[in-house]
């Protein structure tokens, strides 16, 4: 089905015209392909865009599979109901959200949402490429690092909270990232008997039960930022996970995501420093009155729990997968080590 006519009718009779597809979503729910607006309205709310008369959009075009096809087999009614429902959180983001994030946590301005169907959303957003965001990367140095953490302390700065519960994040999940124990039963009943599987449970209360919390990207892989060509500023993509929680899962997410085995071990504690100074200074210009010193022991202690909570997915999604490697398991064991000595039980 082509899409021109729906976007011309949503630009009020703008020349619309394809450009290319860029990917697939996962597992067949659609595609994200890039479109050329060309319009004389200059008198819309973004008249940042209009006022051009000619400018590109990326369209998220939500459309899901009849039949289910996931890559690694994990076809079930509740893999589709949880990726349906990251499409509905995503969406909210942009459309309620997305406005509260500053330039230091920049992400694409949403032009709305657009019904295809009952079945068929597209979001329509900003093309970052063709403003000043167009590198991309699948692994990075350490140095290299420091402008995604930056973007992640910024934004867990805005949105964050003391002794609330996730009833403030409405209709974003009540409990963000795609790996969480509770979206994910198959795949703890797919490992091995294990401490690791045994303390599931207690691992995922500990990390939610911090005094602070905040919204979390919930999907910060590396390959979600879009970097600018001097490679200090970045944006973010892909919202379908955002939802409360620990800041700390974001970081040990990302972390895993960019850098190697050997990296991980040489500098994970270097990196996390740079992170709590930039929450420092973040939480600062915010003028926020958190306490950050026990913030900081708050998320530092949750810190091996972090990697072992996405350990526990790993392990029973993907048990070959190449992030289940020695340092992954070297913090999960230090998490449950902690566990046992009871480290956890007054937090």
């Amino acid at each position: 089905m082509s899409l021109i006519p729906h976007l011309s009718e949503f630009f009020d009779g703008a020349d619309v015209s394809h450009v290319t597809n860029l990917q697939e979503l996962w597992s067949g729910y659609g595609s994200i392909a890039r479109y050329r607006i060309d319009t004389n309205i200059s008198d819309k709310s973004d008249a940042q865009y209009y006022a051009n008369h000619s400018f590109f959009i990326i369209v998220k075009s939500i459309d899901p599979p009849r039949q289910q096809q996931h890559p690694r087999g994990w076809n079930s009614d509740r893999s589709h109901q949880r990726k349906l429902r990251s499409y509905q959180v995503e969406s909210h983001w942009y459309q309620q959200w997305a406005s509260l994030c500053n330039p230091q946590s920049r992400v694409p301005y949403c032009f709305g949402v657009m019904d295809v169907s009952e079945s068929h959303q597209c979001i329509l957003l900003e093309d970052l490429d063709s403003n000043g965001f167009d590198q991309r990367h699948n692994e990075l140095t350490a140095d290299q690092c420091l402008p995604c953490l930056r973007w992640l302390a910024n934004f867990h700065a805005i949105f964050l909270r003391q002794n609330d519960d996730s009833s403030w994040t409405q209709q974003l999940w009540p409990q963000g990232s795609y790996w969480h124990l509770a979206t994910r039963p198959d795949e703890w009943k797919a490992m091995a008997q294990s401490p690791l599987k045994r303390a599931a449970a207690h691992i995922d209360s500990a990390l939610e039960n911090s005094q602070f919390t905040t919204l979390i990207h919930g999907d910060a892989k590396v390959a979600n930022f879009c970097f600018a060509a001097d490679g200090q500023n970045v944006a973010a993509v892909d919202f379908q996970y955002v939802g409360a929680g620990c800041g700390i899962k974001d970081i040990v997410y990302f972390l895993g995501s960019c850098l190697s085995e050997k990296d991980c071990e040489r500098h994970h504690s270097r990196l996390l420093d740079l992170y709590f100074l930039e929450l420092s200074e973040a939480l600062t210009r915010l003028q926020s009155d958190i306490d950050l010193k026990v913030l900081e022991r708050d998320w530092r202690l949750r810190y091996p729990l972090a990697w072992a909570d996405f350990q526990r997915f790993i392990v029973g999604w993907a048990p070959n997968h190449k992030k289940n490697h020695r340092f992954a398991q070297a913090m999960t064991q230090l998490a449950l080590d902690q566990l046992t000595n009871h480290q956890y039980t007054k937090l």
